[in-house]
C-alpha cells in the first residue's frame, strides 16, 4: 500500500475537523437560542457567552502544550472523547428534570446544564489548536496562507449548517434533539479519525517530542508558560499582535454576548437560524478566494485593512431596525472574519519555531479570550438594566429615539455602534504603531521552513 501523501493527510483531518466543528458550533447555538426562548434573559445569554469565553482562555495554554506534547491525531481523539461524555450527561439531565424548571433562569440544574454543554464544546477548542500546527507540519510554506483559506472556507460551511441545523433542531425537537444529534455525529467523527493514516516523515515531527530536549531524551510534559513566553518574547512585536487580538475579543464580546437576543428580538428562531445560514455563504467564499489567491506578502498590513472594515460596519449595521440591514453586517463581518483569522495564523506559523507552535497558538487563545468574558460577563446585566432602560423610557428614548428607535432592541443596538466605534479608533492604532512594523519586519526576514523536514 502506498504511504499517504501529507496533502492527503491534511485534507482528510481538515474534514474532520470541518465535521467536529458542525457538532460543536451547533450545541453551542442551541443552547444559546434555547435558553433565551425559555427565559427570554439577555443576562442568561451574556453569562454562556461568559461561561464559553472563561473556559477557552482558562483551558487554551494547557491545550497548547496537550498538542505540542502528544500526537496530534490522538489529542484531537481525546477531544472528541471528552466532548462525547459531556453530552451524554446533559441528555442525562435533560430526561431526568422537568422541562419547567429551565425557565427559571435562577434554578442551578439551568447552569448545570450549560456548564456540562459549554465543557463539551470548550474540548473541541484542542482542535482549533492542533489544526494551525498541522498545517506547519503538512503543507509547505509557500501554500500555507492558501490552506489556512481552506481552514476558513471549513469554518464557513460549518457556520453555515450550523446555524439551520441548531435553529431547526431548536424549533421542532428542544435541547434534546440537538444534542442527540451531536452524539450521533461525534460518534462518526472518532470512526472516522481512527483511519486517517499520517506519512511517515510527518509521523515522527507529530510524535509530540520536544526539539529542545532531543529526539532520544524524555520529553518535558509540562506547561512550560515560561519557556513559551520566551519564544512569544524573542519575536518582535508578536506580545502587541497578540494584545491587539485580545482588544479586539474585548470588544468581540459585546457581539457574543447579544447578538442572538437582537436577532431573535427581530424574527423567530427558524428565521434567524436560516438568516446565519445564508451569511454564512460569505465565510465560504472568503476562504476560497484566499485558497485561491492567498493574502499577499504582507498578512500582517490584510489583517488591520481587515480589521478596520469589520469595525466600521459594526458600528453602523444596527442603526436602524432592519432585517437586511443586520444581514448585510453579518454577511460582512463572516466575510471578512476568515481573512482575520489566516493572516494571524500564517504570520505565527512562520515566525514561530515548529515544535512550540501548539503552546503560542494556545497562550494566544488564551490571552486573546481572556479580554472577552469581562465585557461578556459585564455587557449582559449592563444592557439589560442600564441600557434597554435607556433607550426604552429614559433620557435616551427622548433624545435619540426620535432617529434611533426605542426599545429593548435599540438599546441592543447601541451598545453594537459604540463596540463597533471603539473598534475603528483601535485598529488606527495598531495600524500606526511601531509594533505593527517590527513584526512585519520579523515576518518578511524569517527564513521559509517546513516542519516535516526539519
Amino acid at each position: 500500500m502506498a504511504p499517504p501523501s501529507p496533502m492527503r493527510a491534511f485534507y482528510n483531518l481538515l474534514a474532520n475537523n470541518a465535521v467536529a466543528g458542525v457538532v460543536n458550533f451547533t450545541v453551542w447555538f442551541a443552547i444559546t437560542f434555547w435558553v433565551f426562548l425559555e427565559t427570554r434573559s439577555v443576562f442568561a445569554t451574556g453569562m454562556i457567552a461568559g461561561v464559553f469565553l472563561v473556559l477557552t482562555a482558562g483551558f487554551a495554554v494547557w491545550f497548547g502544550s496537550l498538542v505540542d506534547h502528544y500526537p496530534k491525531t490522538r489529542v484531537m481523539l481525546g477531544s472528541s472523547l471528552a466532548s462525547l461524555a459531556c453530552y451524554a450527561l446533559s441528555v442525562g439531565l435533560l430526561l431526568v428534570t422537568p422541562e419547567p424548571v429551565f425557565r427559571d433562569v435562577a434554578a442551578p440544574q439551568l447552569w448545570l446544564l450549560i456548564g456540562l454543554v459549554m465543557l463539551g464544546v470548550i474540548a473541541g477548542n484542542v482542535r482549533t489548536i492542533a489544526l494551525p500546527t498541522l498545517v506547519t507540519l503538512l503543507v509547505p510554506e509557500d501554500r500555507r496562507d492558501k490552506a489556512n483559506g481552506l481552514v476558513g472556507m471549513a469554518t464557513g460551511i460549518g457556520f453555515l449548517t450550523t446555524s439551520m441545523i441548531s435553529g431547526l433542531l431548536v424549533a421542532w425537537a428542544g435541547m434534546t434533539g440537538a444534542i442527540g444529534f451531536a452524539i450521533g455525529l461525534t460518534v462518526l467523527v472518532i470512526g472516522h479519525l481512527l483511519t486517517v493514516r499520517m506519512p511517515d516523515s510527518a509521523r515522527v515531527a507529530a510524535s509530540g517530542t520536544d526539539a529542545d530536549t532531543g529526539p532520544d531524551a524524555r520529553p518535558d510534559r509540562r506547561v512550560d508558560l515560561r519557556g513559551t513566553l520566551k519564544v512569544v518574547g524573542a519575536v518582535p512585536g508578536l506580545f502587541a499582535l497578540i494584545l491587539f487580538a485580545a482588544f479586539n475579543n474585548l470588544l468581540g464580546g459585546v457581539f457574543m454576548a447579544l447578538m442572538d437576543a437582537y436577532g431573535l428580538s427581530l424574527m423567530p428562531v427558524e428565521a434567524w437560524g436560516f438568516l446565519w445560514a445564508a451569511v454564512s455563504v460569505s465565510f465560504i467564499v472568503a476562504g476560497l478566494i484566499i485558497a485561491r489567491v492567498g493574502l499577499g506578502p504582507k498578512p500582517l498590513r490584510t489583517l488591520m485593512i481587515v480589521n478596520l472594515i469589520m469595525w466600521s460596519v459594526a458600528s453602523v449595521f444596527t442603526l436602524q431596525t432592519s432585517i437586511l440591514l443586520l444581514a448585510f453586517g453579518c454577511a460582512c463581518w463572516m466575510f471578512l472574519g476568515p481573512w482575520a483569522e489566516a493572516a494571524e495564523q500564517t504570520t505565527l506559523q512562520k515566525v514561530v519555531p515548529y515544535e512550540r507552535q501548539g503552546r503560542v497558538f494556545g497562550f494566544a487563545q488564551s490571552v486573546e479570550q481572556a479580554a472577552s468574558p469581562l465585557t461578556a460577563f459585564l455587557i449582559g446585566p449592563l444592557t439589560q438594566f442600564i441600557v434597554i432602560p435607556f433607550m426604552t423610557d429614559g433620557w435616551g428614548a427622548e433624545t435619540l429615539g426620535g432617529w434611533f428607535g426605542t426599545g429593548p432592541d435599540r438599546g441592543m443596538a447601541l451598545v453594537f455602534t459604540v463596540a463597533g466605534l471603539c473598534g475603528v479608533v483601535l485598529t488606527i492604532l495598531a495600524f500606526n504603531s511601531g509594533a505593527y512594523r517590527r513584526l512585519s519586519a520579523a515576518y518578511a526576514a524569517a527564513p521559509d521552513k517546513d516542519a516535516a523536514s526539519g
